[in-house]
């Protein structure tokens, strides 16, 4: 397709899905967007393969036709939009991402269920014996990890649930105080929570319309039934559904990234003066740009001058958040112990280090040479904003603590 195929296209400016398709009708990829004419009209700049990559050129090359389907929200653009990718498995979804990077909703089988995110490698390690419950419901993939929490946000206010830490009873105590849990001390709140959980499902699965027709019928059952309060929540609650206030996730399309993404490349470093006030950073490159609002920190737990086991603690951390996005390499300051230690905690993951010499600058590179050769200046770029970062950290530490020293 080129620019004059989407002027003929009649796009809103209003949330939904969009569907590219060839000239057969098969759908090559699935997005979603706060604004479909916005969204889809990004896809026809002149600038397209500088900003989203070739691989997104490739795929609008391949396309003949644009459909869409419009939302009432974003939030259920979200929704249907991991509903549509469940059911096609488009080749430029999936051609980056398998399942097992994106992120799924799960609910629980438990007498008061709980609503957690995980990616899908995490759920295909974990059994149900580690998990400490059944899995009784789940929904995705989703590809954004940082939207679906937000997009939880609003769905909790409108469904009070359960979360993932809501056997840590300081926490459900607070969340049940501010209205986000529900109350679990009776036969009645079980049943409560039975239709919440039913309403979430629905709601989960894009049935908005059946949802909204139950939840009509049994306002109209407490009516006649004068239960007028528990008919008044419910009105409360379709009010929510048909006016949902989800200006959170309007985000400008630049920050939003697409799933079809370019490569990313994660270093890490450390930093330290003789043990002292250790700390490890994460930066993250992609397509030759710092993403510095990626950027992680870590204070190591032990001083010690020992860079391999604060490597090998930095990456345990970061590696138990599933709800990150993975990398496609990960590089690395050291040698050869630097590199078996991250080895040994990362699998199915390209892993590259750099040597440095006594100037520290670069002096050679360990690991798969394949990686150098085509991403060598952005591994280099990676690299020195680690250690540019992990310094700038250690010294405000540093400082923190002489400070306070001085004080006493």
């Amino acid at each position: 397709m080129i620019s004059q195929d989407f002027k003929k296209l009649s796009l809103p400016e209003a949330p939904g899905v969009y569907f590219f398709k060839d000239s057969q009708g098969n759908i090559l990829y699935i997005g979603r967007a706060t604004s479909l004419y916005d969204r889809v009209r990004s896809y026809f700049s002149n600038d397209l393969i500088a900003t989203r990559g070739p691989l997104l050129v490739d795929m609008v090359t391949k396309a003949s036709t644009i459909e869409h389907m419009q939302t009432d929200s974003v939030l259920e653009a979200i929704i249907l939009e991991s509903n549509e990718i469940k059911k096609h498995l488009p080749y430029f979804n999936t051609k980056e991402k398998d399942n097992k990077s994106y992120n799924y909703l799960i609910i629980s089988d438990e007498e008061f269920p709980r609503i957690i995110i995980a990616r899908g490698r995490t759920l295909e390690k974990l059994d149900e014996e580690k998990l400490g419950f059944k899995i009784k419901y789940q929904f995705g993939p989703y590809p954004q990890g940082t939207l679906l929490r937000d997009a939880l946000k609003i769905v909790r206010k409108i469904f009070p649930f359960r979360d993932a830490k809501a056997n840590l009873k300081h926490q459900e105590s607070f969340y049940r105080s501010i209205g986000l849990s529900p109350e679990t001390g009776s036969p009645e709140a079980k049943k409560d929570y039975q239709r919440t959980i039913r309403n979430l499902v629905l709601f989960f699965d894009g049935k908005k319309g059946q949802l909204i027709k139950t939840l009509e019928k049994e306002m109209n059952e407490h009516a006649d039934a004068q239960e007028f309060e528990k008919a008044q929540k419910i009105r409360n609650t379709l009010y929510a559904l048909n006016h949902i206030q989800d200006v959170s996730l309007i985000k400008s399309e630049d920050e939003i990234s697409e799933t079809i993404e370019g490569f990313r490349i994660e270093a890490y470093d450390i930093a330290h003066m003789s043990g002292k006030d250790t700390v490890g950073v994460m930066t993250v490159v992609i397509n030759g740009e710092a993403q510095k609002s990626q950027y992680k920190k870590f204070k190591i737990s032990k001083d010690a001058n020992n860079d391999t086991a604060a490597l090998n603690e930095i990456l345990t951390r970061r590696f138990n958040h599933p709800e990150w996005k993975l990398p496609d390499l990960i590089a690395i300051d050291g040698g050869m112990g630097q590199l078996n230690v991250a080895k040994e905690i990362v699998k199915n993951i390209p892993i590259v280090s750099i040597v440095k010499n006594e100037a520290h600058k670069p002096d050679h590179f360990l690991g798969d040479e394949k990686m150098f050769e085509v991403h060598g200046k952005d591994i280099l770029l990676a690299n020195s904003e680690s250690h540019r970062f992990a310094i700038a950290y250690h010294k405000r530490l540093r400082n923190r603590a002489f400070l306070k020293r001085v004080a006493k």
